[in-house]
């Protein structure tokens, strides 16, 4: 699908044709100008007062100021806050006997910015981790550093009940986007009893399942924020489960050793298959630097069973046997049932196939975690916990076909996993745009469990949704090289959250992201696979898709010798 950026009367006719056919409600022209004012600083009034703090189905477990210095975060102190702890809407299940709440805490800033930040948690949730407001790989400024009053939860359900809590009806449901509903009223309530005031403008902000969060959220709840920043994002989590253990069956017919998938594809084969992705496309951006920058334009270049030395005698990581190309193609090509038809969408060949993250969720993960989620939460009907016996010969034995076709049935909850953990209609985002809402989606090109082919397939058809305008609320960037929200051989430091402020606050529209490699010193964590020969500060843009950076001159580690620039390998890659 490729967004209607040409000219002349093929453009023309597209765009009349487009027009005719849309809903009525795509044609209301979408606000240009809509911007939220600034928020406004304000100062912690008490704490301690706070353990009295009284709303609905809720209740304050643990109240007490946190001083300044007693964390850090990239090497800077973290200010004087408030951390606030507590439970919502506990119960026992008439299911499984378990006692089940929606866990949270809330860090407020004693120095507040006037903003609230709700963060979207990663994995299958059951943890309430800290709530910093650490969204990006190596992220600089946390969002409690940055003055926002920050929420987090364990989206309800501790990490003993995982991944059981998937027999339970309301803690699927809970899961899936109702915590987010819950307790998004109580954490305004909570902020205006801590300085006085409700907050002046709302983010929500997350990875992975985080991201899915975010997305979930934008749909479901614009009215509640401004602002959503979104990396990585799951949203179409039960597919993407599903099709990672499909491949984990695939992995398995060329493993060395029945069972450890990390035989099917060796490290040392990983980087032969990366070399040569280099090889034919590092250079498409007219600079050889190590990273692939016109992913699109790589698909048509790069081929697996031509590109690849093919193994002649026994493998010694410097080649691939014909069975293992022919596995790798397909993977690479997508999920599809028995009789052809597509579960998940397609992946990128991307240089990043090398990094170790790749190999944790593509040969590890796919035939650990997948299952278990696939088993109990993604399925209509919860398995029994005698799988977790095996839970790998589970994943390798399972119905694909039947797992496939189960995560769009009405389940215990009344809903289908599809309906209850994905965005409600995900290129619809009608409300987000008419309240002057924005939202920026990042993610990298080599994540190894959500595809950046499916999130290109959404934003083609949001934008065809939106009249070919949703860059004006919503825009997507990616990041050659990186895996699952982070890390890789990639620039992968950027300040998302900065961006989605300055958008919605002052409405500079991000038309490209500064990212960092995160080498040798870097505050905010070293990122092991930033290569030995790139600069340890290199810099890229992430440039607005579908625009991808192509090189026009100077310092060969500096973004500012990076211009946007359309892809030259035609259609865009999610065609």
């Amino acid at each position: 699908m490729k967004r209607l950026r040409t000219g002349g009367l093929a453009a023309l006719a597209a765009a009349s044709a487009l027009l005719l056919s849309a809903p009525t409600s795509a044609l209301a022209a979408p606000p240009t100008d809509h911007v939220v004012a600034p928020a406004t600083p304000g100062t912690l009034l008490e704490c301690a007062s706070l353990a009295d703090f009284a709303f609905a189905a809720t209740t304050i477990t643990h109240v007490r100021v946190v001083p300044a210095g007693e964390g850090t975060h990239a090497g800077a102190p973290v200010g004087e806050h408030c951390l606030v702890q507590g439970r919502m809407n506990e119960r026992v299940s008439e299911v499984d006997g378990q006692a089940y709440a929606i866990g949270f805490e809330m860090r407020l800033p004693l120095d507040w910015s006037g903003r609230f930040l709700h963060q979207g948690n990663g994995g299958m949730d059951g943890s309430v981790a800290p709530a910093f407001g650490s969204i990006t790989g190596g992220q600089l400024r946390s969002g409690l550093q940055q003055g926002f009053a920050v929420l987090s939860s364990d989206a309800g359900h501790n990490g003993a009940q995982n991944p059981l809590f998937g027999l339970d009806p309301q803690a699927r449901l809970d899961y899936g986007y109702q915590a987010v509903g819950t307790l998004t009223p109580m954490a305004k309530a909570l902020i205006e009893a801590a300085y006085g005031r409700q907050p002046d403008t709302s983010y929500f902000a997350g990875g992975s399942n985080g991201g899915r969060h975010t997305m979930v959220a934008a749909a479901r709840y614009a009215d509640e924020y401004n602002g959503f920043l979104a990396v990585a994002p799951g949203f179409d989590l039960p597919q993407a489960a599903v099709s990672q253990v499909w491949g984990a069956q695939q992995w398995n017919t060329v493993a060395t050793t029945a069972g450890d998938l990390q035989t099917a594809f060796t490290a040392a084969e990983r980087r032969t298959v990366a070399a040569a992705i280099l090889e034919r496309c590092d250079g498409i951006d007219r600079l050889v630097d190590g990273i692939v920058a016109d992913s699109a334009r790589c698909q048509k270049f790069f081929d697996v069973q031509r590109d690849v030395p093919t193994c002649d005698d026994e493998r010694d990581g410097s080649c691939l046997t014909r069975a293992q190309k022919d596995v790798i193609a397909t993977v690479f090509a997508g999920a599809r049932t028995s009789d052809g038809t597509p579960i998940y969408p397609s992946f990128p060949f991307d240089a990043g196939i090398a990094n170790g993250d790749w190999a944790t969720w593509e040969l590890t993960l796919s035939a650990l975690l997948d299952p278990m989620a696939v088993g109990f939460v993604f399925s209509p009907t919860p398995e029994s916990p005698a799988i977790l016996a095996d839970i790998r010969q589970y994943a390798l034995t399972l119905d694909i076909d039947a797992k496939a076709a189960g995560i769009h049935q009405e389940g215990i909850g009344g809903e289908s996993p599809m309906e209850f953990m994905t965005p409600p209609d995900p290129t619809r985002l009608d409300e987000l745009r008419d309240s002057g809402g924005k939202m920026i989606v990042v993610h990298g090109a080599s994540d190894a469990v959500f595809s950046v082919d499916d999130t290109a397939r959404w934003f083609d058809a949001l934008d065809k949704a939106h009249r070919n305008k949703a860059e004006q609320f919503v825009r997507y960037f990616e990041v050659p090289g990186m895996g699952h929200v982070s890390g890789g051989r990639a620039t992968d430091q950027f300040d998302g959250l900065g961006a989605i402020v300055d958008w919605v606050e002052k409405g500079a529209a991000p038309e490209r992201l500064i990212a960092s490699a995160r080498g040798a010193g870097n505050p905010g964590g070293v990122n092991p696979e930033v290569p030995a020969d790139w600069a340890p500060d290199r810099t890229r843009p992430l440039c607005m898709y579908p625009l991808v950076a192509r090189y026009v001159g100077g310092d060969t580690e500096s973004a500012d010798s990076f211009a946007c620039k359309p892809s030259s390998g035609g259609p865009n890659r999610a065609g």
